[in-house]
């Protein structure tokens, strides 16, 4: 099912930003949320049912939103977290009760530091003995205080306290137990969703050069996550930048069959003068073929005031592929 209008389009960008906006007061203040876990459940259904309206333009906005801006970051890192490894977990044909636990540990892996993750994001000096604590103890406090908010998953519980376990496993993916396949998977796309991000004291980086650096640090035998990350949302997700070969610069609005041959709308001519109107493009289909994909948030200043073309390319997004 895709969206077939603008106003559709209008109205699914409303509904991603209710859902990152409560995704972040779940995150930030969860001792005040009645039935915590019941709630989780409840922004997972939301965002399934968000996905299956327009998976393409949900990560359009997700990619975008993960590059605009460094506010409130612990949310929209939560959210893209979540979608690509329910993604994965469909690529991966994991089991429902697996998909379940992974999909919720990552909305709330970071929650015992969700006001200190959005701080970092904003900060340029050196990390404090006091935050460097609060890192490494995270992950172990954030699985203790959802067991105290009610939540009775343990392999949510498990994953969530062991998603920074750097163990080499010896096994392929899915020969390993549940706990460590997930655990697995949920360490790449968390180093993946944050490679991509911006922080004020760098810039993002790009997708293929984050997804390569998943699958270089992993053994030989147990690349399956960066194989299937890439096989749910391509080289080049949408909502990310890339530059063709006559050095013209695109978005990339819809995936494709084959995930190194996006649908992209053309910003930019090849002298890099900004296109009134974006021209949708397939390289499959055709010359210009894709150069290389180019950290987004560094493109995107670019074109943050072309307000005919921020329209424009809603109007492309409308367009089923």
């Amino acid at each position: 099912m895709s969206i077939t209008d603008q106003t559709e389009y209008e109205d699914l960008l409303g509904l991603w930003s209710d859902l990152e906006a409560g995704l972040g007061i779940l995150l930030g203040s969860p001792a005040s949320i009645q039935e915590f876990e019941q709630r989780v459940w409840q922004y997972d259904r939301w965002m399934q049912t968000l996905l299956e309206r327009d998976a393409d333009v949900g990560l359009y906005l997700l990619f975008q939103l993960s590059t605009h801006s460094s506010v409130g970051y612990s949310a929209s890192h939560a959210l893209i977290c979540s979608v690509l490894c329910h993604l994965i977990a469909s690529e991966l044909k994991l089991s429902m009760p697996e998909r379940n636990s992974l999909v919720h540990a990552a909305m709330t892996m970071n929650i015992a530091m969700t006001a200190l993750q959005d701080e970092l994001a904003l900060q340029t000096d050196p990390l404090t003995p006091e935050q460097q604590d609060a890192i490494r103890g995270h992950a172990a406090k954030g699985s203790l205080m959802l067991a105290n908010l009610g939540v009775t998953d343990e392999l949510w519980l498990e994953v969530l306290a062991n998603h920074h376990d750097e163990s080499p496993e010896k096994m392929e993916l899915r020969l390993l137990p549940p706990r460590k396949r997930l655990v697995s998977i949920l360490r790449a796309v968390d180093r993946y969703a944050a490679m991509i991000s911006p922080r004020k004291s760098r810039e993002g980086r790009s997708t293929t050069e984050s997804v390569r650096s998943i699958m270089s640090s992993t053994a030989p035998y147990n690349d399956a996550v960066g194989h299937a990350l890439v096989r749910a949302v391509g080289l080049c997700p949408p909502g990310t930048y890339v530059r063709l070969e006559d050095n013209a610069i695109a978005v990339v609005v819809r995936r494709n069959s084959k995930a190194n041959l996006p649908h992209v709308a053309i910003m930019t001519d090849a002298a890099g003068s900004v296109l009134t109107r974006p021209r949708l493009h397939c390289p499959a289909n055709g010359k210009p073929a894709l150069k290389a994909a180019l950290a987004s948030a560094m493109v995107r200043q670019r074109f943050n005031h072309h307000l005919a073309l921020q329209l424009s390319l809603q109007a492309a997004l409308a367009q089923p592929a």
